[in-house]
């Protein structure tokens, strides 16, 4: 599902992650590591949002031979949002809808389900930290992706939210989604394979799920 050719990525002449090769089937996967190993600058590669060396591919559609249909198949929800104030939730919603041909019954279930609808009318200005997660997470799920990329998705979320989430993942998940989940705190109900990131090295220690 998603393949990594030769990958790594460099701040200078400092190397901070390397993958000579690795390939990963259908599943949720959780990536650990401490802070500042390296897991928000692979998320961010594999994204396609920060430059790197060597080859990613998602169901062999490559992010440097088509990075449109690439970005089709890939989300990524990062750890702290920021979105512009002046806009309202329902306007971020709406340019994903457009650009991801997401159909609008599939963004109001999940928004519906994260309790996003009840505020995304409200310009993001007044938004709290966890609403702005919630907004990120039905962006996340917007469209048809196949790999969805979580950093710390429970961090700021309340309690219903925190319940909800797992269950959005599972239903994804059996529907053909892949996920990779950076996170400290453990989502046993999900059962994840797990990567550990270190300063220089990824390791796939567990089966996939």
């Amino acid at each position: 599902m998603i393949r990594f050719t030769n990958y790594s990525k460099s701040y200078g002449s400092k190397l901070v992650l390397q993958v000579p090769g690795l390939a990963l089937k259908t599943g949720v996967y959780w990536l650990k590591g401490e802070n500042g190993s390296g897991k928000t600058t692979l998320l961010k590669s594999i994204a396609g949002l920060i430059p790197f060396d060597g080859s990613i591919a998602v169901q062999d559609v490559s992010i440097k031979q088509e990075p449109i249909k690439y970005r089709q198949l890939v989300s990524y929800a990062e750890a702290e949002p920021l979105y512009p104030a002046f806009l309202t939730g329902n306007d971020i919603i709406s340019f994903y809808q457009e650009t991801r041909s997401a159909a609008q019954e599939q963004i109001k279930e999940v928004a519906d389900a994260l309790g996003v609808s009840s505020f995304s009318s409200q310009k993001i200005g007044t938004y709290s930290s966890g609403m702005a997660k919630k907004l990120l997470l039905v962006l996340a799920f917007t469209g048809n992706p196949k790999l969805i990329l979580l950093d710390e998705p429970f961090i700021t979320l309340d309690q219903e939210a925190l319940h909800i989430l797992p269950d959005l993942i599972s239903s994804y998940t059996q529907k053909g989604t892949s996920f990779i989940i950076s996170s400290h705190q453990p989502f046993d109900t999900l059962k994840p394979a797990t990567i550990t990131v270190s300063n220089q090295t990824i390791n796939l220690q567990a089966a996939v799920c």
